[in-house]
């Protein structure tokens, strides 16, 4: 059937864009489906969305004036259909199908925190952790119903899980859709709900997680174990655990990246004579040379007594920072071999030195963290 687009809009040919999309507003307001549902209506309303996806394109539009087809090659310009049409031009308001939504969820994601030791952090360490959250009912295995009980489908919205209810507006009658009051959008119900977890499928409950903490961590740093969190409703796929660390003050060493620190007083004969002791690490005893001549400030290293990294194996070192101890209270012999050693190396007076950046850099690196 040939028709004339302009007399379908009911404008002149020579009406402007604003014209013939007034008019087409307006008509789609009486013979839209929703809203009229006769099947006149619904035949009128596609010749005039038809008439105004040609003429409201400028191209199509002018092949049609110059004698082009019904068409003018214009189609439904990419629109998805009448409801989408509408939805532009009115901003919703289609009825369309929706589905129900499902009971099961993912269940949320837990957070545990947990405090370790210096020496955790150096090795890495395995920890059993409580973990307060959603377990599967082992009742109704996530069911939510009585044993030999089903849910059933919901009477009132015939199991869609929405509901279509006509509402007044500019418009006129507007059919909406929203979910079922009755059943909360399932599309089901239980009528006999596990007495056990109340219709929820998950129960509270303590657990212990297993966990192999690295070597390397530090506060703060977060450890993922995923699907190890709270089971989601009805039996939904676990969240994720995290695992918060703190590391606990430590009474001799700090940590320097993957170095540890420490300080080490040494009396002021064995600085001045060189000596050997032994220190007590994170990881046993390990032997010490004091080398003769050793000044406050200076720094041992041990190799490979620090931290192992994160992502690494090659351990940090163990930075030892010395601090000589000058005796405070001499008996008289004592203060009188002092002098004679005094008198002796005829050391000089006391005196400013000239600024050694190496010299703070090392006091600061002791007394760091």
């Amino acid at each position: 059937m040939v028709t004339d687009h302009y007399e379908v809009l009911g404008v002149s040919r020579d009406a402007s864009e604003d014209e013939i999309k007034k008019a087409y507003r307006r008509l789609a307001r009486q013979l839209h489906p929703d809203v009229n549902p006769s099947e006149d209506a619904a035949e009128r309303f596609k010749l005039v969305t038809h008439a105004y996806d040609v003429l409201s394109d400028a191209d199509s539009r002018r092949r049609y004036d110059m004698g082009g087809d019904q068409n003018g090659n214009g189609g439904f310009g990419g629109f998805g259909g009448f409801g989408d049409i509408f939805e532009t031009f009115f901003g919703g308001g289609g009825a369309r199908a929706a589905r129900p939504r499902s009971r099961r969820e993912r269940g949320q994601d837990a957070l545990v925190r947990v405090t370790l030791e210096l020496g955790d952090v150096v090795f890495g360490v395995h920890r059993d952790i409580e973990v307060d959250t959603a377990v599967l009912c082992e009742t109704c295995q996530g069911s939510c119903c009585q044993e030999g009980t089903s849910p059933v489908t919901c009477d009132i919205c015939g199991g869609s899980g929405h509901v279509q209810q006509q509402v007044r507006s500019l418009l006129g009658n507007v059919i909406t859709t929203a979910p079922c009051g009755s059943c909360e959008g399932f599309g089901t119900t239980i009528p006999f709900p596990c007495q056990t977890c109340n219709g929820q499928g998950r129960v509270r409950s303590r657990r212990t997680v297993g966990l192999d903490i690295p070597a390397g961590v530090e506060t703060g740093l977060r450890l993922q174990l995923p699907g190890s969190g709270e089971v989601g409703r009805a039996g939904g796929p676990n969240g994720d655990l995290y695992v918060e660390v703190t590391v606990a003050p430590h009474a001799r060493f700090s940590r320097d990246g993957d170095d540890l620190l420490a300080t080490l007083e040494v009396a002021m004969s064995d600085a001045i004579l060189g000596a050997t002791t032994t220190i007590e690490s994170l990881d046993g005893s390990v032997d010490l040379e004091i080398r003769q001549g050793l000044q406050s400030g200076d720094v041992l290293t041990i190799k490979g007594r620090g931290v192992t990294p994160l992502r690494g194996s090659q351990r940090g070192d163990l930075r030892v920072g010395v601090q000589v101890l000058t005796p405070t209270k001499l008996d008289h012999k004592e203060r009188q071999l002092i002098e004679d050693f005094a008198q002796r190396t005829k050391a000089p007076a006391p005196k400013l030195a000239e600024f050694h950046q190496g010299l703070f850099s090392k006091l600061r690196d002791r007394f760091r963290g």
